[in-house]
């Protein structure tokens, strides 16, 4: 009557098996460690900076507990394990000062961090420790402002390239048209002209507001068309802005192998980024100004440009920079295109010559002014620049071989497939649509988020035995039992957690408690259902099977609604409270499935084979009076 069949005895067992396996890894704590990464987008970290790191630390006389190298894409880091915090510090002294040899010019971030002090076993068979939030772990937290009237002047600046391209196509003559601070001014020879324009340029930009105008200055008295951005044109800019720059952060604190980042909107123009984990201010901060900028430019190889690069001198209207291997270029100021215009890049092959290539998508204004800025430029140059803290770099320079319509951009030329996946990682990735500035900054040291965790820990273990403890004294064996499932839940929802790669925080912890006090409810009505089974002149084991049966309805009803609940908290919430959701909802399913499965599994063990069963160690069974 009260046996399972194996399988489902195997079943428990494993899950058993698995929540105390995946669990072990939370209670290792983490390790003190220094990371190495890339801090110039054309330098990349290889392997053979373990063995480099190693060496540097042997002759300082500092000894590592362990080191590992991962790749994220293109992106590669480098860490390393240390006994202690002094002995961390010391290392990252040491790293520093050998690979950043020009503290102005760093090629490399040494930052400090904290890593999973598991023992290799429980690392090889996958088992890792939760990710812990900002609260529990310690890091770096960072408020940035995105300074929206540079992402509006990026706006006009595209504006004016769109809306000069427009009016040659229609052979609509136009002495300058330039962006005068928040607007554009075009410049007519005479009304019919302009009144030609303001016809078409209304038609084709809805989201510009033209007025007719005189225009001031070298051009005094000429007719003149104004043109500004509508209310809602701005508000899209804005909010476009951004998300762009949320996306491109979320990709660069993610190539740079940090843990779990924090990075979300909080207002109408700020960004909260948090990088638990992260214990040094100023490296955190070297990682945000990995952000970059794109910029498509010619290059000018005119023989005179060439004799002045020669020279050393820059002529007027042009810049000098670099390519990758260190080779000089001179650029056009005028910038054709940014990061704004860039949808997608993606790295594949040439379909004639079977070459590395990168595949670039733009929008429709990109892959408009690019068509004509390929049709008129065919046989020069055109650079792509990236620029990183200010300096520019040209990734790329390759030849116009013809005009280009489509928004679908080719770059290739002599570059394999991996500095091809590299280009295109950067391309899409590197571009901010409006600078930021740091505004707020808080570090939480680790001693404080090992306060907030141990505090966690004994507000839960002490719930946790108040709960056996009146769980045994009220329902004796069966309150046991009850006390055994309750365990069973909490490895079960904390392996899951692990399994899962969670970041817990402090509202986590309070779900886990929380949890921990809703699942007994399940194993109060399964044995107060045996109590009543048994005041009806039940036998112990029609009871116990009755009891579970009939307790499955109302433990699924309630749960079911509770899980309603976490469900719409996580799809509405944010923050805090989505990480309360998450715990939450997995303790839910947990508790079921331990209350319901494990608990008759272990009932069933003790107690469906014994066949003259007579009583029940489950409290005092109050009958009624006659």
């Amino acid at each position: 009557m009260n046996r399972y069949p194996l399988w489902k005895y195997l079943t428990v067992l494993v899950a058993l098996v698995l929540g105390i396996l995946y669990t072990l890894p939370n209670f290792y704590g983490e390790a003190p460690a220094v990371q190495v990464s890339s801090a110039k987008t054309t330098i990349k970290l290889e392997p053979e900076m373990l063995d480099r790191v190693q060496s540097l630390l042997s002759q300082a006389g500092i000894t590592t507990t362990g080191s590992s190298f991962e790749r994220n894409g293109p992106v590669g880091t480098a860490r390393f394990r240390f006994a202690d915090t002094d002995t961390q510090i010391k290392a990252r002294d040491v790293i520093e000062r050998a690979l950043n040899p020009n503290a102005e010019q760093p090629d490399y971030t040494v930052a400090l961090n904290l890593l999973p002090a598991s023992p290799e076993w429980l690392t090889a068979l996958g088992a890792s420790p939760m990710y812990l939030g900002l609260d529990l772990r310690g890091g770096v937290h960072f408020l940035l402002e995105v300074d929206m009237q540079g992402a509006l002047t990026g706006r006009y600046d595209t504006m004016t390239t769109d809306l000069r391209a427009t009016l040659r196509d229609q052979r609509i003559p136009v002495s300058t048209i330039e962006r005068d601070g928040m607007s554009v001014q075009a410049v007519f020879s005479d009304d019919a002209a302009r009144s030609r324009a303001l016809s078409l340029l209304r038609s084709r930009y809805p989201d510009i507001n033209f007025t007719e105008t005189t225009a001031t200055g070298a051009h005094e008295g000429r007719p003149q068309l104004t043109g500004r951005l509508s209310e809602s044109a701005i508000i899209a800019v804005q909010s476009n802005a951004l998300k762009q720059n949320i996306t491109t952060l979320h990709n660069r604190i993610n190539e740079l192998g940090v843990a779990e980042p924090v990075i979300q909107q909080q207002g109408a123009d700020r960004i909260i980024v948090q990088l638990p984990g992260v214990q040094d201010v100023a490296r955190a901060k070297e990682i945000l100004g990995r952000t970059a900028t794109l910029e498509i430019r010619l290059v000018d190889d005119s023989p005179a440009a060439t004799a002045a690069l020669s020279a050393g001198t820059v002529p007027f209207g042009l810049e000098r920079y670099e390519d990758t291997d260190g080779r000089p270029l001179l650029l056009r100021r005028q910038v054709i295109l940014t990061g704004e215009n860039l949808q997608d890049a993606q790295a594949g092959r040439d379909q004639q010559s079977q070459s590395a290539a990168v595949h670039l998508t733009l929008d429709s204004k990109g892959a408009r002014i690019f068509r004509d800025v390929t049709r008129d430029n065919i046989g020069r140059r055109m650079a792509i620049l990236l620029f990183e803290r200010g300096q520019g770099e040209v990734v790329t320079a390759p030849v116009i071989r013809s005009e280009i319509p489509g928004g679908q951009v080719q770059i290739s030329g002599s570059m394999n497939a991996q500095e091809a996946a590299d280009i295109a990682l950067l391309l899409r990735a590197g571009s901010l649509a409006a600078p930021m500035t740091i505004v707020e900054e808080r570090t939480i040291g680790p001693s404080l988020g090992a306060e907030n965790i141990e505090k966690g820990f004994d507000a839960t273990l002490w719930g946790f035995v108040a709960v056996v403890v009146f769980m045994i004294l009220y329902y004796h064996l069966f309150g046991l039992f009850s006390a055994v499932g309750l365990t069973f839940n909490l490895l079960l929802l904390l392996g899951l957690l692990s399994l899962l790669q969670a970041t817990l925080t402090l509202p986590g912890i309070a779900a886990i408690a929380l949890t921990l006090g809703m699942a007994i409810d399940a194993n109060v009505l399964i044995n107060e259902r045996i109590r009543e089974e048994l005041r009806r002149g039940e036998s112990p084991q029609s009871a116990i099977q009755i009891g579970f049966e009939r307790a499955w309805g109302t433990i699924l009803d309630s749960n079911l609604t509770t899980l309603i609940v976490g469900v719409a908290l996580l799809i509405f919430g944010t923050g805090p409270i989505r990480g309360f959701a998450v715990v939450h909802c997995l303790g839910i399913l947990t508790s079921m499935f331990s209350s319901v499965v494990g608990v008759r599994a272990l009932v069933n063990l003790t107690h469906g084979s014994r066949k003259g069963l007579k009583t029940l160690s489950i409290g005092t069974v109050w009958k009624p009076k006659d």
